[in-house]
């Protein structure tokens, strides 16, 4: 059971329904999840979804990179709604699904590609360790340049704040999905 419920359009203040129809009308086309729950607090909610907007669709690595970043810390936080969203997309934008199931089951996949495996390996050691490596650190630039870097670790925070959201205020999946994770 949710423990909010996101006002109905009528009941919107102007601030919140300013962040709705900017939300709608944007690349989501709908306010689900995290997002109506931060609607309760709509200066939050404008800011966390526009750099949620950044984080999703504008960066520097490709949509199969970031979609690994978003499930691993999906999985790690075990946010089934964030695995719920992200597992469909992520396997869209090329991930394999021996991949996904392998992050599903907590366990190290095989790459296509290093810049899988340095994704993956940033993911874990930073949500694991609070920290990364010096050697991984150097491979991360190497592979996605330091912008990318950046990048996926904007990615890794922000999700995190969605999974952190999604699990603080019960957010259900929707009607007829099933959980995932354990």
């Amino acid at each position: 059971m949710p423990r909010l419920q996101p006002p109905s359009l009528e009941q919107m203040t102007p601030e919140q329904r300013t962040v709705h129809d900017d939300i709608v009308s944007g690349p989501r086309g709908q306010l689900q999840g995290p997002l109506a729950v931060w609607l309760t607090s709509p200066e939050l909610a404008d800011k966390a979804q526009r750099l949620g907007r950044f984080c999703r669709f504008e960066t520097s690595l490709p949509p199969r990179l970031s979609e690994l970043a978003i499930l691993v810390t999906g999985r790690f936080w075990g946010a089934e709604f964030e695995w719920w969203a992200h597992k469909r997309i992520g396997l869209e934008a090329g991930l394999e699904p021996e991949l996904v199931e392998a992050v599903r089951q907590r366990r190290v996949p095989e790459f296509a590609g290093d810049d899988q495996r340095i994704v993956y390996d940033v993911a874990v050691q930073l949500h694991r360790d609070h920290r990364i490596s010096d050697r991984t650190y150097a491979e991360a630039v190497e592979l996605l340049g330091e912008t990318g870097v950046v990048e996926l670790v904007g990615i890794l925070g922000y999700y995190t704040l969605i999974s952190m959201t999604l699990n603080a205020f019960q957010v259900p999946l929707p009607a007829g999905a099933e959980p995932e994770l354990d």
